[in-house]
Formats: C-alpha cells, sequence, structure tokens
C-alpha cells in the first residue's frame, strides 16, 4: 500500500494504526492480525493471501476514504495456511493477542510472537518426519566462509570451514537446507546458491553478523565460560556465524531457544566428500527424475521404524565415515543383530513404540507441546525396559555401551501414566486432559461440570422432605438463574431462610444461599476446570523439562538403534554381506549388485570389481548402451559407500580400502538456468574432478567426450584417463567408461590399466546383453542394434546399416583415417601461409604452424600405433604454444 500521510494516519483507527505501525517492522512479512476468533490481513497483504490462499477478499472501514482490502482465516486452522503460503515462499508474521480481551482496557494488546520461515518450522504438520528442516548460516570471508547449520524442530546445531566457493556448496549440499541467511550480496556466490538450491535465500542482514558481540553471545546461549568448551576458540568466523544463527532464531521465535543446547564442531575432512554432482549421480536420497526416495539408495536400505532414526540414517548416508574403527563399530553392531534374531526381534519392539520424541521435546521446550505429544513420549517412555535388556544383553560395543539414564526417565513416565487421559484432545483449550485420580480439585469441577443435574435433584428432594412440601419444584431461567417455585396456596409453608426473588399469578419464587452456592459451582464449574487444568498442563511441561538432558539421551540412542536395526534388516532381507574395512586401497568385489536396481528388478547380473593403487588403477569399459555399463559403475561407488556408512553390502564379498571421495561424471544433461550446454557442463564437472581428486578418491567416468567431434572428444577422453591414472599427476581409482574403442590400446603401453567390457550375445541382427563385466575391450558399439531395441523406425534403421556398410568398405581399418583428420583439423586452425617481419614485409620462410604441418604430413600414420601419434601430436601443439 501507499505511505499514509500524517492526516491519514489520525484518521484511522487506533487497532489499523497499531497493525500499520507493526506491520512497518516486517515488511519482508505476511502479517496476520490476531482480531478475536480470527487472523486478519490487510491492504497489500490481504490481496497476496486472498489470491495465494484462494479465499475471499471483503474490506473494512478504517478511517480512509476507500475500505482497506481484508481477508481472514480462523485462528484454530491456520497451521494449513501458513503452510501453503511457505511453500510458495513467503514469510509469515505471528501478531497474537497478548492479553486477555476480558481484562483490556482500550485496545487489546498485540505484539509479534513469532515469525514462520522456511528454516524455522517446528509444527508436526509443516515438517517430513523422514527428513531434517536446516536453516543454514554462510558466513562468507575472503578466502574462506564459515558455515551453520540448526534444525530447530530437533535442536542441532552444525558448524564447519572450508575454503572455496566449490566447498560451500558440496557442504550445504550435505544438508540441503531450505533457508539460507547469508552476509554477502558476492553475485558470483548468490547466483551459484540459487542454481543448485530451492532455498529461500537471504542476503540483507548482515547486521546479524556482528564479530564484536558475537562470543558473548555464543557463550550466554551456551551456558558456558569458554569458547574452548564448544570447541570454537580463536575460530572467530565460526563463533560469528553461529551468533548470527542464535540472533536469527531469536528474532524469529521472539524468544532464545535453550532447546538448541549442543554446537557440534566438525571437519569437512571427518567425512567422505562428496560433490553436488556425485549425490544427484548416485541418487542417494532422491531420484534424478523426480527426487523420489522410492528409487534412490535411501529407499532402498531404509527399514527404520521411527522418524528419528529415519533422520539419523539420510545423516549417515550423507556423511560417510572415513575413519575404519568408527565404521567397524557401526558394523558390529549390525553384524550382532543381523545374526541374533530375538535382539533384533527386541528392538523392532521398542521401535515400534517409540514416537519422534526428538521434536516432541523440542516443543516441549518452546511451550507448543500438545496433549498428543504427551501421551506420545509416555508411550515411548513405555519401551525402557525393552530397551535396558536390548543394551545389557548385547555383545557388541556399539549397542553394549549406549547410555541412557533409565531411573529417571522410569520416574517420568509414571508421572505421565498418573497425568494425562488416554483420550486427551489435540488441542489444549479443549481441555479434558489431565486424568482422574491425578488431582483432587480437577476430580471435584468435572463432577460438578458432568453431574450438575444430579446435584440440584438431591438438592431439591433434600428441600421437600425438610419443608414438607412434596410439590415444591426447581425450576431455571436467564434472569434469576436456579429458583425454587412454590404453589401459591403454600407459599406460607416456605421456610424462614427462603428468599423471595419473583411473584407470579399462581405461585411464588424463592432461592437459598445453598442453590446460589450450587448453581455458582455449576455455572464456573467449566471454566475454573479449563483453568486449573491449563495450570496443571504448564506444571507437567516444565515436569518434562527437568529430564531434557535424559530425553535427549534417549532420542539419540533410538535413533542410532533404528538406524543399526535399519541396516540390519536389509541386509537380512537382501542378502548383504559384511566387508572387510581398512586403509589399503584397495576396492575388491565379488559378485556385487547395486541395490536399487536389485531391489526393483526379480533378477540381477552380479559382477566383479578389482581396482587397486598399483596394477589395477584404471578400469576402462567398453561395450554397447543400455547394457549396464553405468549401472556397474554406480554399484561400485554405492557399495564403497554403503561401507563407509557402516552398512552391509550387496555382494557375495568386498574388501573396501577407505576412499575419501567419490567423484561420478555420469550422464548428460543442459544446465539451462546457468546457460551451460551438455558438453560445457560435462567438462565443468571434469574440471572439478581433476583438481580436487586425492590418490585416495574413487572416480566414475561415463562417456567423456561425447558432447563435442569425435576426434576432439577422442584427445579430451584420453588425456583425461591418462591424467587420472598417472601417479604423478593423481593415480586415483578409476573406472571410466567409453565409446571410444581405440583407448583399450592403453592397456597395452600404461601399467595399471585394464580392459573390461560388457558381454553381448549377438544372433542375426538381434543383439542380447549379458550384463557381465568380462577381461578385454569390446569389437564394436552396436549402435544401430541398440536403436531398433529403443523403438526407432525400420526405414532408419536400414538405412543406417547400408550407410556403415559403405563406411566400412571405404574407410582402412587402420588408424591412419583419425590422424590423417587430425592433420586436417589442425591444418584449419592456420588460415596464412606466410609470416611477416617487423616492418610487415612478407618473408618466405615458413610459420612455426606451416613446420608442425610439414611435419605430421611426414608422419607414416599407418605404421604408428595411437600412443605413438597422439604423443607426437602433444609435441607439436606444444611447439605450436610457444609461438
Amino acid at each position: 500500500m501507499k505511505q499514509l500521510t500524517e492526516e491519514q494516519k489520525n484518521k484511522i483507527s487506533p487497532m489499523m494504526r497499531h497493525y500499520l505501525q507493526t506491520k512497518e517492522d516486517y515488511k519482508d512479512c505476511i502479517l496476520m492480525y490476531r482480531l478475536g476468533d480470527f487472523y486478519e490481513m490487510f491492504f497489500d497483504d490481504a490481496q497476496t493471501a486472498s489470491r495465494e490462499l484462494e479465499i475471499s477478499l471483503t474490506g473494512r472501514d478504517c478511517g480512509l476514504e476507500e475500505r482497506a482490502p481484508m481477508c481472514g482465516i480462523p485462528y484454530h486452522s491456520v497451521t494449513p495456511y501458513i503452510a501453503k503460503l511457505i511453500q510458495k515462499g513467503y514469510k509469515v508474521a505471528i501478531c497474537d493477542q497478548t492479553e486477555d480481551p476480558k481484562l483490556a482496557k482500550g485496545i487489546v494488546k498485540r505484539d509479534v510472537t513469532r515469525v514462520v520461515t522456511p528454516g524455522t518450522l517446528t509444527e508436526e504438520a509443516l515438517l517430513d518426519e523422514k527428513s531434517n528442516n536446516y536453516l543454514a548460516v554462510i558466513y562468507l570471508r575472503q578466502k574462506s566462509a564459515a558455515l551453520v547449520f540448526s534444525d530447530i524442530s530437533t535442536g542441532e546445531m552444525f558448524a564447519t570451514e572450508v575454503s572455496s566457493i566449490t566447498a560451500i556448496l558440496n557442504e550445504t549440499a550435505r544438508y540441503n537446507p531450505t533457508e539460507i541467511i547469508i552476509n554477502s550480496k558476492n553475485e558470483i556466490v548468490l547466483e551459484k546458491l540459487s542454481q543448485r538450491f530451492t532455498a529461500s535465500i537471504d542476503s540483507s542482514r548482515e547486521h546479524l553478523f556482528d564479530s564484536a558481540s558475537a562470543a558473548k553471545i555464543v557463550l550466554d546461549h551456551f551456558k558456558t565460560d569458554s569458547l574452548a568448551a564448544l570447541g570454537i576458540e580463536g575460530r572467530e568466523d565460526i563463533t560469528t556465524a553461529a551468533a548470527a544463527m542464535l540472533r536469527y532464531l531469536f528474532h524469529t521465535q521472539k524468544s532464545t531457544v535453550p532447546f538448541v543446547d549442543v554446537l557440534t564442531v566438525y571437519s569437512v575432512n571427518d567425512f567422505m566428500d562428496l560433490d553436488i554432482a556425485t549425490r544427484r549421480n548416485l541418487e542417494l536420497t532422491g531420484t534424478l527424475r523426480d527426487n523420489s526416495r522410492k528409487g534412490s539408495l535411501i529407499g532402498a536400505i531404509d527399514k527404520t521404524r521411527t522418524a528419528m532414526g529415519a533422520r539419523e540414517l539420510r545423516r549417515w548416508v550423507e556423511k560417510p565415515l572415513l575413519d575404519a574403527a568408527a565404521i567397524e563399530s557401526r558394523l558390529s553392531g549390525v553384524e550382532e543383530l543381523v545374526k541374533t534374531f530375538e535382539l533384533r526381534d527386541m528392538a523392532k519392539e521398542a521401535l515400534d513404540l517409540t514416537y519422534d520424541i526428538s521434536r516432541i521435546i523440542t516443543r516441549t521446550a518452546s511451550g507448543s507441546v500438545t496433549p498428543k505429544d504427551m501421551l506420545a513420549l509416555r508411550n515411548t517412555l513405555r519401551s525402557l525396559p525393552i530397551l535396558r535388556e536390548i543394551i545389557s544383553s548385547a555383545k557388541s560395543e556399539k549397542i553394549h555401551n549406549m547410555y541412557v539414564d533409565f531411573e529417571p526417565l522410569k520416574t517420568l513416565c509414571e508421572f505421565l501414566e498418573s497425568a494425562i487421559k488416554d483420550d486427551a484432545p489435540m488441542i489444549i483449550r479443549d481441555g479434558n486432559i489431565i486424568k482422574e485420580g491425578h488431582n483432587t480439585e480437577i476430580d471435584n469441577l468435572r463432577d460438578i461440570k458432568n453431574n450438575g443435574k444430579k446435584y440440584l435433584e438431591a438438592f431439591i428432594d433434600a428441600e421437600r422432605e425438610r419443608t414438607g412440601i412434596s410439590k415444591l419444584k426447581l425450576g431455571y431461567n436467564k434472569v434469576f438463574g436456579y429458583y425454587i417455585e412454590i404453589t401459591k396456596s403454600l407459599a406460607d409453608q416456605a421456610p424462614e431462610d427462603y428468599i423471595r426473588r419473583q411473584t407470579l399469578a399462581n405461585n411464588e419464587r424463592f432461592t437459598t444461599v445453598e442453590l446460589k452456592k450450587i448453581e455458582e459451582e455449576i455455572m464456573n464449574a467449566s471454566d475454573k476446570l479449563l483453568n486449573l487444568e491449563l495450570e496443571l498442563y504448564r506444571q507437567t511441561i516444565d515436569k518434562i523439562m527437568e529430564y531434557f538432558d535424559s530425553l535427549k539421551q534417549l532420542a539419540d540412542v533410538l535413533a542410532e538403534l533404528d538406524c543399526l536395526y535399519s541396516l540390519a534388516e536389509a541386509a537380512v532381507k537382501n542378502n548383504y554381506v559384511r566387508p572387510t574395512i581398512d586403509n589399503s586401497g584397495l576396492i575388491e568385489i565379488r559378485e556385487g549388485r547395486h541395490p536399487v536396481v536389485e531391489s526393483m528388478s526379480r533378477v540381477f547380473v552380479p559382477n566383479d570389481t578389482l581396482l587397486d593403487t598399483d596394477k589395477n588403477r584404471l578400469m576402462i569399459i567398453t561395450g554397447p548402451n543400455m547394457a549396464g555399463k553405468s549401472t556397474y559403475m554406480r554399484q561400485t561407488a554405492l557399495i564403497t559407500l554403503m561401507a563407509q556408512i557402516g552398512s552391509f553390502v550387496p555382494a557375495k564379498s568386498a574388501h573396501i580400502g577407505i576412499v575419501d571421495r567419490i567423484f561420478t561424471r555420469v550422464g548428460a544433461s543442459d544446465d539451462i538456468a546457468s546457460g551451460q550446454s551438455t558438453f560445457m557442463l560435462e567438462m565443468t564437472e571434469v574440471a572439478n574432478i581433476l583438481k580436487t581428486a586425492t590418490p585416495r578418491s574413487l572416480i566414475i567416468l561415463d562417456e567423456i567426450g561425447r558432447g563435442t567431434s569425435t576426434f576432439d572428444g577422442l584427445s579430451i577422453a584420453w588425456a583425461v584417463a591418462e591424467y587420472v591414472h598417472d601417479k604423478k599427476r593423481l593415480g586415483a581409482k578409476t573406472l571410466f567408461a567409453t565409446h571410444y574403442h581405440e583407448m583399450t590400446e592403453m592397456e597395452d603401453t600404461v601399467e595399471g590399466v585394464k580392459n573390461y567390457n560388457i558381454a553381448v550375445k549377438k544372433k542375426g541382427d538381434e543383439i542380447t546383453f549379458l550384463r557381465k563385466i568380462v577381461r578385454g575391450g569390446a569389437d564394436r558399439s552396436y549402435g544401430i542394434e541398440v536403436a531398433a531395441l529403443a523403438g526407432v523406425p525400420k526405414p532408419v534403421i536400414s538405412s543406417a546399416k547400408q550407410i556403415l556398410k559403405h563406411l566400412e568398405e571405404t574407410m582402412p581399418k587402420s588408424d591412419k583415417p583419425i590422424f590423417e583428420q587430425l592433420i586436417f583439423d589442425f591444418e584449419d586452425c592456420y588460415d596464412n601461409d606466410y609470416t611477416v617481419d617487423e616492418d610487415e614485409n612478407i618473408i618466405d620462410e615458413p610459420s612455426a604452424p606451416e613446420k608442425i604441418y610439414e611435419e605430421l604430413k611426414a608422419l607414416d600414420v599407418p605404421s604408428m600405433t595411437i600412443m605413438d601419434a597422439a604423443q607426437k601430436l602433444y609435441e607439436l601443439v606444444d611447439i605450436a604454444k610457444g609461438h
């Protein structure tokens, strides 16, 4: 709306003036303003909400010439409307009544009690139970960045530092935040963040990043005197980012967030590095097609019984371990559950009693816990005896060393059993929360409320007996309330303590002190009961908070146990085996299978893999499209990753030497948003791999160089293969699938290169993919046959066969055509066949390009191997660069 003049402000009502003052402080939000039983929105907010929520737009007179646009939502059903606005990218400020309207003098006091943003949701209905909802804070510096991630629905906060834009993107991808706060307006960083994440990104809050007061804010919040105790002493950037996070949470929650009570500081080197492309290509938590869980790795191995366990397992997948001892510890826990059915069955029983207490205790701490939440907490605590038995009887250290302080939680369980009714409602204001027998006064008030008629009947029977007037009646009207009615003829028999209230033609109406007392009790019982129940409910919240630390321990233990159970259950159902883990650099998989493809197919052909840091560094894999090269390479990467999260793996046996990073360059797709073609995107990803991989990495490369001309593509693919294989440059374990069959010659000349291909059975014009990886290079690509399988029309297939036959008959089967073409391409790069001196005089002496051309023409290409010719070409290119 337009800015109001002072004259207009003086004309509008006090309520609307307060609304506008409040809106001024929350310009970036839709302001929901509580009026009675509705949250109302006005002016531009009303028009936006009406359009987005598809609700009626009305108006309200507010002292201006035109009515103010207005729309409203019932306060008791506001949550789904907020959810819609958040999903559409809006923020919502909730302005509530902060005093009882009955006690207010003048306008009811109101204030914003919460700002709802994508990264600060806590309501169960607004959250995905199997995924965390992270808010990210990025403190960008000149040569580094501090990253802090927090999920206030569970009270978690993580912090780390990185030293490049790529690292910012990769680390942020681990958490996939729904909202990002960043201190910088750096266009490159903001553009890359917006391209890769669907999160709300806010770069307008630089005031949050005040380093001068950061340490005090962090120390005060975590109630400690030392940054060293938090692991951030001397780490000013992390301290500043953490303080910015706490400031923003205070701004949105309008209070401190004591339930965010632990800051977990880690190094990115503590976990396997997975860049965005790798996460996407391996489909770890969502499919490439529609980001669905079904068809992803997490969808195949997630057998968790609880929401907490599902979120924890997702974190394990996002953060594979690098420490062999930690991996072995998890594997031992999984193995015990695999081998001991009784223990696994007990774990299932305990977990099936478990609710999402991680989020419940957070809602308790924030005061938004519901009676249903308390019942869920109670039911979870009922699993304590089973959990105690699991921990005490387990042999593996991973399970046996799980710590839960059982005795206090047993006391809390008994308290909740006695305090909360089994049929308690979802909404606190509905009352009927406190269990019978827990509080005598509540029992009496509930009895009066529910049995008022019985008390009145007992009173009137006693009065008939006391007065001897058998026809004495009890009546009620809105003016006098309850009264005793006696006919005119018997009115003189009324006792002296009867107080006359009304005289009618045929009878008299009376009341008594006792009747007024009963009436008052009945009339006020509902309000008194509700108020007392609310007070006891608040006391119950305080009681639960006394056990906050123990409950968080319990939540952590149940989540971890659920992860181990899930991996054990997946291992049993899918016939997985325990891998051998060490730092040898060896990856040896016998009869490995793709965990996702296998789960969705009846038949899967297993394959072996052998990679090491010596004689088997580079596997060159050839064969037709659709035969299974990509599936094979992905399964190797997934088996390695599964082993490093502590999972059993789909294989007959597996020896996994820990890898620090997995890289994948698989498939072809344009990045239209950033203006990158298929080939440009491919080269960008390849460049990132070559720059950041280490000798301990596992690299998956699929069809490098296919987005350009054949000769450019072959040259690039060859050069990349040489680079990743060369120990002096990289020497990483690599699976390299290609259609350039010429590259199979590398095995004969380069140590550490091995050729493999996908076996194919050909009968006439028909081919069958055997899905088996075998030693040696493929003799051809079977492209036309694959096209036929894909349903390309028969005339096209026939024409393609004729063209292929012609090419095979007219072109020699030597390498000569390739390098003759290279010579011609090289010649075309230089359109001048003369040179000039400093005075621009033409001289006859050949230029460097001409000299190179003469040398190229002199080459005896047919007698050279591809390697020899390529080496010569590289030398000549270096000469050209010098000129």
